[in-house]
C-alpha cells in the first residue's frame, strides 16, 4: 500500500542540543560521543561551553551546562547564582533555539525523591515548557551488565519513573565508553527528530522574561569583561611607562658611565704623555750635558 508520509519524521538538516545535570554525571563525555571527537575537556567547569560538528549528516550543536551538586543532592536555591544564570543562558548560545533538552543521569547511582525534585527545580528555572523538549540521556550503560534499560527505570523506583513520564516516557542510553558506536548517536538523532515532530514549537524559546534576562546578564558580563580589559590596558600602559623610564635611567646611567670611562681613559693618557714628555726631557739633558 501507499506509505504514510507522518510515519517516519523528516530528517533534520540542523539538530541543536543542551546537556543538563547534575556534576560528574557525564555530561562532557556524552557530548564528545554525539560529536564523534573529543571537544569537551572533562572535570568541573562553572560556564556554558558550546561546540559544533557533522554528525550522520546533520549539523548538530551541542551546549554543555555547568553542574549542581549530585552525588548530595542539593535544591536549586543551594546552587550559586552564576551557575542558575548559565543554565537559563544557555538557550541564548544556540539560536534560535535548541530542539532537545538531554537530562543527563547514570544509571549506576540511586536516584532519590530528593535527586528528582533538583532536577525539576533546576530545569524549570528555563520555565514549565522545557519538558516538552526534555528527554533522559542514561549514562554509564556498562553498569546495567545483561539489564535492559526498561528493567533498570522499573527497578529503579518511583522517582526515576516520574521523572521519566514527566519527559513523555522519552529517554535513551548512551555507552560513551563504546564511542565508536556511531549506531547509538543515530538513534538519538532519529528520537530527538522524533519529539520535534510531535512538539507543538519544534524548538524550545524560552519566555521574554528568560530570554530577557539572559540578555541582560550576557550584556552585564559583556560590560565587566570591558571594564576588566580596560583596566588590564591601563595596568600595562603603567607597566609599559615604568619600564620605558626604568630604560631611560639605565640609558642615562650607562652614559654617565661611559662619559665616566672617557675621563678616565683621557686621564690616563694625560699621565701617560706627562711620563713621556718627562723622559724625553731627562734625554735631552743627559745629551746636552754629554756634548
Amino acid at each position: 500500500g501507499q506509505a504514510d508520509s507522518h510515519e517516519a519524521p523528516q530528517h533534520l538538516s540542523e539538530i541543536r542540543i543542551i546537556l543538563l545535570g547534575g556534576r560528574q554525571v557525564g555530561k562532557c563525555s556524552s557530548g564528545n560521543t554525539i560529536l564523534g571527537r573529543e571537544e569537551f575537556k572533562t572535570g568541573r567547569k562553572t560556564y556554558c561551553v558550546r561546540r559544533q560538528g557533522e554528525v550522520a549528516g546533520r549539523q548538530v550543536t551541542v551546549v554543555y551546562t555547568p553542574g549542581w551538586r549530585w552525588k548530595w543532592w542539593a535544591p536549586a536555591q543551594a546552587t550559586p547564582e552564576h551557575l542558575k544564570q548559565d543554565i537559563r543562558c544557555s538557550v541564548s548560545l544556540c539560536p534560535p533555539g535548541p530542539h532537545a533538552f538531554l537530562l543527563v543521569i547514570p544509571v549506576d547511582s540511586p536516584f532519590t525523591e530528593n535527586h528528582r525534585r533538583s532536577v525539576e527545580e533546576h530545569l524549570e528555572l528555563l520555565s514549565e515548557r522545557v519538558w516538552r523538549h526534555t528527554m533522559v540521556l542514561f549514562t554509564q550503560a556498562h553498569a546495567l551488565r545483561d539489564t535492559t534499560i526498561e528493567q533498570h527505570i522499573e527497578g529503579a523506583g518511583e522517582e526515576l519513573q516520574r521523572l521519566v513520564e514527566k519527559c513523555g516516557n522519552r529517554y535513551h542510553v548512551l555507552n560513551n565508553r563504546y564511542r565508536g558506536d556511531r549506531t547509538q548517536v543515530t538513534e538519538l538523532l532519529e528520537k530527538i527528530e522524533d519529539m520535534v515532530a510531535v512538539t507543538s514549537a519544534c524548538y524550545f524559546s524560552g519566555p521574554g522574561r528568560v530570554q530577557e534576562e539572559a540578555w541582560r546578564v550576557q550584556t552585564e558580563d559583556l560590560r565587566e569583561t570591558v571594564e576588566r580589559c580596560r583596566g588590564e590596558i591601563e595596568e600595562l600602559r603603567e607597566t609599559v611607562r615604568e619600564t620605558v623610564a626604568r630604560h631611560r635611567e639605565t640609558e642615562e646611567l650607562r652614559e654617565t658611565v661611559e662619559r665616566h670611562t672617557e675621563t678616565e681613559d683621557l686621564r690616563e693618557t694625560v699621565e701617560r704623555c706627562r711620563g713621556e714628555i718627562e723622559e724625553l726631557r731627562e734625554t735631552v739633558r743627559e745629551t746636552v750635558e754629554r756634548y
